[in-house]
């Protein structure tokens, strides 16, 4: 088993093999930022005596290489069971303790040609464990997604991205059928978890959440992160499934839509535009205003705003409309205060700096034109 390494200790040294992969890509990327990591890698163009040379000084073996579409069968086990065997068979040689993680799949209990190589490769580790002694972690995948994933390979999910990133048809023959999908940082978190604090003997970790949904579902969410360029309004992309799905189909997004523009409002007293909407949380905008200009002058029954001026000066001002008590404050750029909009109380703010004003608004609920809850008055 890997000991912990303590401060003054050698980096601990992880190998990793498919680095060039998607999963490898994403694993590499992640261990560099510690700096207590030396990664290694050997990737499909690299001799079997490199791998012998990187074995030998080798803390942890993440065996990542393999295949998954070959063009025949064979090479299922040529890429998959053999290499793994060949692997193991240099370890003993060179009498190595590294801990071994090996990517595996859950189809290695079925019998095809993919699923009998990757349970071949299962037992070349457990064989290893039981004459040499290795900690040995099996990690039993279903479908993989996020960024980098190729597409039109081996996931729906990035041939659904790709293509609707790129304004191309995707084409789904079942969209009923149910798949187990687990997301990319999910499984590195996993796999550094595990490299850090190594369990003994032959174990098989599950990498969590993992997400059944339907391929119909899949393609509704994308194409309505597609839609919210449009429509503005955006889901709960912050966390979850919806969020893993979110992050994974901004990343195929081509280069020039990077940036998309969005409505501009303008007429004597500034501009107004919205950044964009969410059915829970409300909408976001940004509002301007010349010198002198005083905006807003209305209010509402239940709707509540904050503004937060970024560059300027304001005077907020305010009305109860039942008592008619009246109430100013000032607020400038120089200072991040949030000023809130009180149901009940007529409200407006005017630019009193010599400068253009420049507001933030947030607003609780999503403006319905047939029913804006926002009635003219002045304040």
């Amino acid at each position: 088993m890997v000991k912990p390494r303590t401060v003054g200790t050698e980096n601990l040294k992880v190998l990793v093999t498919g680095s060039k992969g998607f999963i490898g890509k994403n694993l590499c990327l992640h261990l560099k930022e510690d700096e207590d990591v030396e990664i290694l890698t050997f990737d499909r163009d690299d001799s079997e005596e490199m791998l012998r040379e990187l074995l030998r000084s080798s803390d942890v073996v993440i065996h990542l290489a393999g295949e998954n579409r070959p063009l025949s069968s064979t090479a299922f086990e040529e890429g998959n069971a053999g290499l793994t065997r060949r692997l193991c068979e240099i370890i003993r040689q060179c009498q190595s303790q590294a801990t071994i993680l090996l990517a595996s799949s859950i189809q290695a209990t079925l019998d095809n040609s993919y699923g009998r190589s990757k349970f071949a490769s299962e037992q070349a580790a457990i064989q290893l464990h039981e004459k040499n002694g290795n900690t040995v972690s099996i990690w039993r995948f279903p479908g993989v997604f996020g960024k980098w994933c190729r597409p039109n390979y081996n996931s729906v999910v990035a041939t659904f991205c790709h293509n609707i990133a790129n304004d191309l048809p995707i084409e789904i023959s079942d969209a009923g059928r149910k798949i187990p999908l687990i997301y990319i940082d999910d499984v590195v978190r996993s796999f550094i978890q595990f490299i850090k604090t190594p369990s003994p003997s032959i174990t098989y970790p599950c990498v969590t959440p993992e997400y059944v949904v339907s391929l119909g579902e899949i393609a509704e969410q994308l194409l309505s992160f597609k839609d919210s360029r449009s429509s503005l309004l955006i889901g709960n992309v912050g966390s979850g499934l919806t969020g893993a799905l979110y992050s994974t189909y901004i990343s195929y997004l081509p280069k020039h839509k990077f940036s998309y523009d969005v409505p501009m409002h303008t007429d004597d007293r500034g501009t107004f535009v919205e950044f964009f909407k969410h059915n829970d949380s409300g909408q976001f905008s940004f509002l301007t205003a010349s010198p002198g200009v005083t905006r807003g002058s209305h209010y509402h029954h239940s709707k509540t705003e904050k503004f937060m001026v970024i560059r300027g000066t304001a005077r907020f001002g305010f009305r109860n409309m039942i008592t008619n008590e009246t109430y100013d404050l000032e607020t400038s750029g120089e200072k991040s205060t949030i000023v809130e909009t009180i149901p009940g109380w007529a409200h407006d703010i005017t630019n009193i700096s010599a400068e253009e004003l420049v507001v933030m608004v947030w607003s609780n609920n999503i403006y319905n034109r047939s029913a804006p809850d926002t009635v003219a008055c002045a304040v």
